[in-house]
């Protein structure tokens, strides 16, 4: 059966470093743990910075304006 998982390297003066972090400032359990939710986090932040906004500045500055206007603002 294949694994879910694939191996990255990175510096072991970095891995100490986030070793030293997550002891003390975060409630993740590992260096791995912390590294997947941080790669998580930059990779989804650049796929929604590459899709249009579904709504313009415009778009919402009109939407505001409807909502005062019917009183819900």
């Amino acid at each position: 059966m294949p694994t879910k998982y694939t191996t990255v390297s990175i510096p072991k003066t970095l891995h100490k470093r986030l070793e030293a972090l997550i002891a003390t400032k975060t409630g993740f359990k590992s260096v791995s743990d912390y590294v997947t939710f941080v790669l998580r986090e930059v990779v989804a932040m650049h796929e929604t910075s590459q899709s249009p906004d579904a709504f313009s500045s415009k778009d919402i500055e009109d939407i505001k304006a409807r909502l005062k206007a019917l009183g819900y603002l």
